[in-house]
């Protein structure tokens, strides 16, 4: 094998799993009972799933068409630190606006929690 074949495998291969995880998030955010579940499958497999096909797309045009596109790393980068911390987020704001879990749910280490926290800072 040449390396520009070994190049092109690599890229293929980021850019099918990258496809694939976004895949698994379509399907998720479809068959899960509740938005804390869907929340966890959108942020974390579709996260993954456009970093991959971001790192995929930057291989295959910076080992094969000698091109290095910087927005493309910038990309990942930004997708790496905002998407968990949406998810958090969103999560967290459906929790406190009182979005209820899922019958299917056994545990809600939350509401412990909050059970232990004092009455001014349940606000927050």
């Amino acid at each position: 094998m040449t390396e520009m074949e070994i190049a092109k495998f690599f890229a293929g291969m980021f850019i099918l799993i990258g496809a694939f995880l976004s895949l698994v998030t379509a399907f998720g955010l479809i068959r899960l009972p509740d938005v804390y579940t869907r929340n966890h499958a959108a942020s974390k497999s579709a996260t993954m799933g456009v970093m991959l096909l971001l790192l995929g797309t930057f291989l295959y045009f910076w080992l094969i068409e000698h091109h290095f596109n910087s927005r493309l790393l910038l990309g990942v980068a930004f997708i790496f630190l905002t998407s968990p911390v949406a998810g958090h987020l969103i999560a967290r704001a459906a929790y406190n606006s009182g979005v209820k879990l899922s019958d299917r749910t056994v545990q809600d280490d939350l509401a412990e929690a909050r059970k232990e926290m004092p009455a001014a800072d349940q606000s927050k």
